[in-house]
């Protein structure tokens, strides 16, 4: 039972030291957070306070300690890059910007990627840096990069500054930049990437002891002076501590140097502010542009769209006009075929009349003609039976005759052809153009006819 309590003890030892070592891992890495980004609010505020006197460049320490804080914070927790074999490789910052700063417009990523003199990862980071500074873009950077979520997460542990709340605070600190004119060279030493940036904190580590605490000592040092001890001697308490012109001229140099640090500060929110404002003016004025334009495009939207309904409409219209035009005409047409086709009762008597009178006229012109080929035909036969036997060959002859001249007068059929004619509409249009013209046919058109030809 002992034993068995023991060991209970001992694993809730154990597990309260495993919950001891995540909180203080914890603490160390929001210490570590804090500190970067504190230390680069400072050199922001160095670089901002240097710039008012001379010219940034790669030869000023504020720029230099400048540079590798952010390098620093860009690097915190950054995951490795591994191998084939499983292995973890050290990466750059620049890995991550490369990929999560594409979408910055008139980005200078191509540019870097290109350039000969800077091969390494860590050297064509450095050059970004440069490059961004100069061009007043590093917050536009930093800020569509961070925006860009899911890579941010792909190339960083959890705990790392650019995932924390840090990271907008990054942000607008490093806005205060684009006020400030750079000028560096891309072909120095300091973009060699064979050695990691180290941070400088004495600029930033200054002790001011404050007004209290000069109080304190002296009243510490006015006991130890007044004490009752024999042995104190003045040379050993050291000169007594006099509240002179030269402590009241500490005083107020120090007040001075509060109120330039107060001024440095006013300046620098009020460039921020002034810089805030331009960029919401900036917002406001294309977020009213846009809203015009989709005003504009849902009024020509509607204007289009009643439009084309009253094209659709009025087509429509045209389509049953057209139609009712169509059968109207299909209706007339009929009407008039049937009424300028003529029945065979309704026929004119006198175009019947007329053709019959022409089929007279140009009967008897024929048979006029054929009885005189005929006479002339029957006084040659007799001539040539005459001078054979005389007294047959008038008899012949004259039998020969009439039996021509009653095979002349008998009927034949083209007359029911063209009585039948008289019926069909071809007929009746002759019949209308011989009235018309006066003209008569000729006898060799009738002669063609099989009925009129002589046998």
């Amino acid at each position: 039972m002992a034993s068995r309590s023991l060991g209970g003890l001992g694993g809730n030892r154990g597990g309260g030291g495993g919950g001891g070592r995540k909180s203080l891992s914890a603490r160390n890495a929001a210490v570590e957070r804090r500190n970067l980004i504190t230390v680069c609010r400072f050199s922001v505020k160095t670089l901002i306070d240097r710039s008012c006197f001379e010219t940034i460049d790669d030869s000023s320490p504020e720029f230099n300690n400048f540079a590798a804080i952010l390098e620093q914070i860009l690097s915190h927790r950054l995951k490795g890059q591994v191998t084939w074999f499983g292995y973890e490789s050290p990466r750059s910052f620049w890995d991550y910007i490369r990929v999560a700063c594409r979408k910055v417009s008139q980005n200078c990523i191509c540019s870097i990627e290109n350039m000969e003199n800077v091969s390494s990862s860590r050297a064509k980071g450095r050059a970004w840096i440069r490059v961004a500074l100069m061009e007043k873009h590093l917050s536009e950077y930093i800020s569509t990069a961070l925006r860009d979520f899911k890579t941010t997460r792909r190339f960083y542990e959890d705990g790392a500054i650019v995932l924390g709340e840090e990271a907008n605070m990054l942000a607008g600190m490093l806005l205060g930049l684009n006020a400030i004119d750079f000028s560096f060279c891309l072909k120095g030493e300091g973009l060699d990437g064979n050695f990691p940036a180290v941070i400088d904190y004495t600029p930033y580590l200054k002790f001011t002891q404050s007004s209290d605490s000069i109080s304190s000592d002296e009243e510490e040092l006015r006991t130890l002076g007044s004490s009752g001890s024999e042995s104190s001697t003045p040379e050993n308490i050291g000169p007594p501590f006099i509240m002179d012109e030269n402590s009241w001229f500490n005083k107020c140099k120090r007040v001075k140097q509060k109120y330039q640090l107060t001024l440095e500060q006013k300046g620098y929110l009020e460039e921020l502010l002034r810089l805030r404002e331009n960029q919401l003016s900036e917002s406001v004025a294309q977020n009213k542009i846009l809203l015009q334009r989709i005003e504009d495009s849902d009024l020509a939207h509607k204007l289009e769209k009643e439009q084309l309904e009253y094209i659709i409409v009025e087509l429509q219209d045209q389509l049953t006009v057209l139609k009712n035009n169509d059968l109207r005409s299909r209706q007339e047409l009929t009407a008039h075929l049937t009424n300028q086709w003529p029945s065979p009762g309704a026929l004119d008597v006198n175009a019947v009349a007329l053709d019959t009178l022409l089929y007279r006229k140009h009967n008897k012109q024929w048979y006029e003609k054929s009885c005189q080929s005929l006479d002339q035909l029957s006084a040659e036969v007799s001539l040539s039976q005459a001078s054979l036997d005389p007294g047959q060959s008038q008899g012949d002859g004259k039998r020969d005759t009439l039996n021509l001249i009653s095979e002349g007068k008998e009927d034949t059929p083209s007359l029911l052809g063209l009585c039948g004619s008289l019926t069909s509409v071809a007929s009746y249009k002759s019949l209308t153009s011989l009235k018309s013209n006066d003209y008569l046919a000729s006898p060799t058109t009738e002669m063609t006819s099989p009925g009129l030809t002589p046998s």
